[in-house]
Formats: structure tokens, sequence, C-alpha cells
């Protein structure tokens, strides 16, 4: 049991916690999400013992071992598998007492207690958790500043997991972790026998690893049971709720209000009218859950261009001569093509993306793209390089240089930068509100095709859900990527699978590309040499089948994303205008009324044709 007993934490003159409270069961399996600023990490720093609250106490049996990753990434000679090993300290400290004890007895409690924690099986564990991390072999046996700080945080994270403590705390793992290592991380958690908290904005792990979701909004805590999805129902219901008690509340409030106004004058209602007035001011407003209006996402559509957009043929890239990293790559995009790019770190995916957005040049074969084509490209150094001195008006007014102050605030509204957020140092802005300034920045120009990398590690799971709805409504080309597979599933239709010194068309479903990974679907040692071909040839058939349906499922979904974004920009141009886009905005009402007649026939249209597709591909499964 871990209780939070109204812990109040104040930092810089500002409350970032209020009196929040909750009592959590044990090995409960926590997800602790907010808002970016919502104040996640200071709570969890409270929890550890390394910030001292204001007021109120974190309650948790005596002794408990907890678990949580050190803001200094490990470092010097020692290699990843000495560093995860190292982190069990008891295990370390039975085996030196072992070979210099001399007292027989004790001895014998030395290697009984050995046994009893597995001593002698660590090696193996340590090196499965490193290889799920993505650590082969020869990695793990490489010294420690060989690395990169982000696989240094892999190596810590790897320590932590190996060490097995009571209570595991985990703040953002996935950040330094690919796709692949994300997926193996959740299958581990799912199993990990303790209880752990977990702030995360991934809402595949919230759904898949967590039982119960603690959100944390205005300095207080509310447990919610389930996952994030049924938490978002929740909240959804507790909305619904609550603006119904506000909208009641109101009324009553009206109606007191013109009862006082009426009779407080006269001398035969004056006390009813006083009784009222007592009976208003005790009233305690209700207030309406909060949203952040500044919350955005808006690229702005690019003039239409021929396909295809980019041909690659037998192309080979790298960066030193005569040592290519990727070769044979034969790839085209057209302007519609939403591609995510799947792969271990490592594997060249950052390479071809760089290829694609010409920052790299063909050293064999060919690359042919458009010449009118302009590319937007994020990588999160663009975020780390924003000038912190400079405010987001003057970062896009040197970016867009000669363009109106009309049109530099107007990109910058499209991202939510308005009124005094543009005027607002970049030092003082959140990470997800510096990766917005940077996609602002990449998008000024309306490109033809975006290729983004990681471009959620910033982001809430609000923003990403925003970042989503704005990719689908996107009408150029998309490469994306992401260790997010929920951005994957909702913005990708082609995925293209970068190893083994190539790119190649993965024809599975992301969720077949999951199996793939944590090495499900192995083929079975039963039957005999002489029905292998024909089970394989079914199962090849069956695998075919599914991917039609899988296929024509996606497409029509992808569809009826688009359209439901169209129907919705439609219906702001006719019911809210100042918050429009500028070109429907200046639209008569006339033509909005037809084109969002015309919208949701085509909306209705690719709802059944979803649906069919969506049973057809159950009915495939069952």
């Amino acid at each position: 049991m871990l209780n939070i007993n109204g812990i109040t934490v104040r930092l810089g003159g500002r409350t970032i916690l209020d009196r929040a409270s909750a009592a959590l069961p044990p090995k409960s399996r926590v997800g602790l999400i907010g808002r970016n600023g919502a104040g996640k990490s200071t709570l969890m720093k409270v929890m550890i013992g390394q910030l001292e609250p204001d007021d109120g106490e974190i309650e948790m049996p005596r002794k408990t071992r907890i678990g949580y990753i050190a803001q200094e990434a490990p470092s010097g000679v020692t290699t990843p598998i000495e560093a995860v090993l190292g982190a069990d300290t008891e295990r370390a400290a039975l085996l030196e007492e072992s070979e210099t004890c001399e007292d027989p007895d004790r001895l014998g409690e030395v290697y009984e207690r050995l046994m009893a924690i597995d001593a002698y099986t660590a090696p193996a564990r340590a090196a499965g958790i490193l290889v799920g991390l993505g650590f082969d072999e020869e990695m793990q046996n490489r010294p420690l500043d060989s690395y990169s700080g982000g696989w240094k945080m892999r190596v810590a994270l790897a320590s932590l997991l190996f060490s097995e403590p009571d209570l595991l705390l985990l703040d953002e793992p996935s950040n330094h972790l690919d796709l692949e290592a994300t997926l193996w991380l959740e299958n581990f958690l799912k199993a990990y026998p303790a209880m752990m908290v977990v702030i995360s904005h991934e809402r595949d792990l919230l759904n898949n690893v967590v039982d119960t979701i603690l959100h944390l909004e205005g300095g207080k805590v509310t447990m919610y049971t389930g996952g994030y999805d049924s938490f978002e129902q929740q909240r959804a219901e507790r909305a619904a709720q609550l603006a119904a008690a506000k909208a009641s509340q109101d009324a009553q409030r009206a109606k007191l209000q013109d009862y006082i106004a009426r009779n407080s004058a006269r001398a035969s209602t004056a006390k009813q009218a006083q009784s009222r007035a007592k009976m208003l001011a005790k009233m305690q407003p209700i207030a309406a859950l909060a949203e952040d209006p500044t919350l955005s996402f808006d690229f702005p559509n690019p003039d239409e261009l021929r396909p295809p957009l980019v041909t690659l043929d037998m192309a080979a890239v790298g960066y030193t001569a005569d040592k290519p990293i990727l070769r044979r790559l034969n790839l085209r995009l057209d302007p519609d093509d939403r591609i995510a790019l799947l792969g271990r770190n490592g594997n060249g995916k950052t390479t071809l993306a760089r290829l694609l957005a010409a920052q790299l040049t063909p050293m064999e074969g060919e690359m042919t793209a458009s010449g009118k084509m302009r590319v937007g490209y994020f990588t999160q150094y663009q975020v780390e390089e924003l000038d912190g001195d400079d405010t987001p008006l003057e970062h896009m007014t040197r970016m867009m240089g000669g363009s109106s102050p009309a049109a530099v605030r107007g990109q910058l509204g499209r991202f939510g930068f308005s009124g005094q957020k543009a005027t607002t140092k970049v030092g003082k802005l959140s990470g997800g509100e510096r990766a917005r300034l940077a996609l602002a920045l990449i998008t000024r120009d309306a490109p033809h095709m975006l290729i983004l990398d990681e471009p959620t590690n910033h982001l809430d799971v609000d923003a990403r859900e925003a970042l989503v709805q704005a990719l689908n409504a996107y009408e150029g080309a998309v490469v994306v990527v992401s260790h997010d597979r929920h951005m994957i599933e909702l913005t990708a239709d082609r995925l293209v699978l970068v190893d083994n010194g190539t790119a190649t068309e993965f024809t599975g479903s992301l969720e077949d590309y999951t199996d793939l990974i944590l090495g499900k679907n192995q083929p079975k040692q039963d039957g005999g040499a002489k029905g292998g071909k024909k089970d394989k040839k079914a199962a090849a058939q069956d695998r075919e089948k599914a991917q039609a349906l899988r296929k024509a499922a996606q497409d029509a979904e992808a569809v009826t994303i688009k359209l439901t974004a169209e129907q919705s920009a439609l219906d702001k141009a006719m019911f809210d205008p100042s918050t429009a886009e500028p070109a429907l905005a200046k639209l008569p009402m006339s033509e909005l009324m037809k084109r969002r007649a015309d919208v949701a026939e085509k909306l209705e249209a690719a709802e059944a044709k979803w649906l069919e597709a969506s049973e057809a591909l159950d009915q495939a499964a069952a």
C-alpha cells in the first residue's frame, strides 16, 4: 500500500501540488498522467524522498525497496553487462564475501542466500534485458563511454529493471527507446511482479500495462480504474455530469439573483431576499474541466504536384565514401503517401529520412525528385537548438524573411502561438511547446512532404492526439519515424522496414510487426514433412487474404478520419468563423452548406465501407 496524504509542493512561488491525496493498493500498476507541467515528476520526486513537500507525507511499508532512474547516466570504462549486474548490490556483496569468508557457517549462509536470489542465473537475466533494449553481445561488452547519452540511459533502465525493486518508478521510460525496444519494455512490464508507478504519454503502454490511472490536474490527483481508454471514457462521463451540474447551478443562481433584485427593497419580502442572498453567497461554483486553448497543430496544405514526389532506384547512401549504410534502395513516394519507417535504432532510419529530405545525396544509383517539391524535416535537434533568448515571433520572423507581420503571426497561430505566447521567451516554454514551435518553423512554406523523426518525444497524450488529427487533415505526403504505435496506426498506411542494410516494404500490419519483434508466430514443430507444404500454402493464402482485408479497413478508416476532419473544419466555419481556417471563413454560408452536405454524404459511404471491411476482417480472424 502506498498512501499520498495531502501533499503540497510550492516551487518558485507557484503551487505545483495542492493537498494531493490518493491510496494506491499493493502491487497496483499505476499510470501517472497529466499535461506537461502538471507536476508528475514533482510527485515522483516526493515519493523517492528527493523533494521534501511543504505539507503532507507519503506512507509506505518499512524497508520498501524503491527503484528510480538517476538523472546522471552511467559512464566510464565499465561495460553495460557489468553495470547491470552491479545494480544488484546484495548479489555483488555476497559474491565478494564468498571469496574471502573463512567461517564455514557464515559461508554456508552466503551460498544459501546466493541460491535463494538466483545469483548464478543473473548474467543470463541481465543479458536478456540488455538484448531486449537493443544491445547485442558485442555491444554489451563495450565501455559505457563509447555510447551516446541515449544509449547510456538504456543501460540505466536495464539496471533498474534487473534490480527488481518493490516499488518501481519510471518517468517516461520510452523516451530514449525505438519502437522495437518500447515493445519489449511493454511486454516486460506486463509480467513485473511488484508495484509500479509509471509516468508515460504512450497510450498503448497505458492501456496494456497499467490497471490504475492517477490523473494530475490543478495540483490535485484523481484515481481511475483501468487503462487510458477507460480513463478517457470515465473522464468524458464526468465532464458531461459536471457540465449538466454547472448548467443547473447557473440557472439556479440566475433565479436567486433575479429574486433578490426584485424583492430586496420590499419590506414584505426583504427577509426572504436576504435569506436567498446568503444561500447564493454560500453556493460553491462548479468549475468546468480545464481545457488548453493553445493546444493546436494545423499544417498548411501544399499546392498540388504530379506524382511521384520522390523515386529511389537502386540507391545507396551513407556518410563515408565507399561505406554506404543503406544499399539497393527502391522506393517511390506519391503526394498522398503515409509511410512509417520501422527498424531498430542504428539500422539507418534517420539516414533514409535525410536522403529523402535531400540532406544526403546517393552514393550509387539514382534519386529523382520533383523540382518544385518542398520538404519539412523535423528532428529533436531542431527543438534543442532553438534560441532560448528569442521569442517564437522572432524565430518565425527570421525564417519567413520578407513576409508580412500578419503572415508570420498567422503561421504561429496555426500552432497555438497567439497573443502573449508569441512573445514569450523560448527558454520559458515547455518541451511540448518548443516541439510545436519547431513544427511551425519547418512548415512555414507549406511543404509537399513532411518527414518527422520522433515528433512525440516532448508531447503529452492530448498533444499527441492533436498531432495525429492534424496529420490526417494534412494533404501532403508524410514519412514518420516514431516509437508511438498509436500514432503509427492512425497516420501510416505503408510500413517500410529498414534492416540488413536496406529498406523494404513490410507487407503485414503493425500488429504483425509487433508479433515479429516479440518472437511470436514461430513455426510449430508438429506434423510431418508431408503436410508441411500444404499447411504453409494455406497459411500463406490466409495471411494474404487477411492482409487485403486489413488494408481495405485501414484505407476506409483513413478516408473516414480525413472526411471527419473536413466536416469539423466546415462546422467551425459555419458556426464559429473566428476559429475557422482563413480560406473557409471567407466562403458564403450557401457554399459552406453545400460542401458540408457533400462531405456528410461521402462520410456516410466511407463509414459503411469501413464497417463492412472491419466485419469481414473479424470473420476471417474468427
